[in-house]
């Protein structure tokens, strides 16, 4: 199974597959952040301006306020320094207005792949697609280039996170069945509207 948009359909018990990832956040890491409420759930998409997809309101709300996940780990969901909800805004705040937007309306930033490098989950989606970004494609203009389509749903993603078989893995390159990142076709048209 892979989480590239070509993959296979995965039907996933969504309770049982917050229980695995729960499991798994467990025993990468000591010391996970606790959980947060509903009301700090609430406050965030009060910042944002929109609902959080429901499978990443439950990661936060039942397994930890970020610190688990590939690589360098999902985003703390509110907080003082790097946030999903902080680095929304920061992102929007400078597409809003201008002439190339970089970032679409609704994507949450979940993580850092480290190089200005971004994981997010569009919450405009009802699967929750998991998007890249990766700046270093931009020559100027338009930003669309610089999107690509990670998995075709957040369930997809984490399952692929819980196999061992991302493209994020050390040992992907090696491996005859890995599925990259392709271009976000939507990208475009989603950076122009603003939505």
């Amino acid at each position: 199974m892979s989480a590239g948009s070509d993959s296979i359909t995965v039907v996933t018990d969504i309770d049982d597959l917050v229980q695995r990832v729960a499991g798994r956040a467990a025993s990468d890491n000591t010391g996970l952040p606790a959980p947060v409420g509903d009301a700090r759930i609430a406050a965030a998409e009060a910042q944002l301006g929109f609902a959080l997809h429901p499978l990443l309101a439950r990661l936060y709300r039942e397994v930890a306020d970020g610190g688990f996940g590939p690589d360098y780990r999902l985003l703390p969901l509110l907080g003082p320094g790097p946030s999903v909800v902080g680095e929304y805004l920061t992102r929007r705040e400078a597409s809003v207005g201008v002439e190339h937007p970089q970032w679409p309306e609704g994507v949450v930033p979940i993580l850092t792949w480290g190089c200005a490098m971004y994981a997010g989950v569009d919450c405009l989606h009802g699967d929750g697609q998991v998007l890249l970004f990766e700046p270093n494609p931009y020559r100027g203009g338009s930003w669309d280039q610089c999107w690509f389509l990670d998995s075709s749903s957040l369930a997809a993603w984490l399952e692929t996170w819980l196999a061992g078989t991302g493209w994020f893995e050390e040992d992907a390159f090696d491996r005859d069945d890995l599925i990259e990142p392709r271009p976000w076709e939507q990208a475009a048209r989603r950076l122009s509207s603003g939505a």
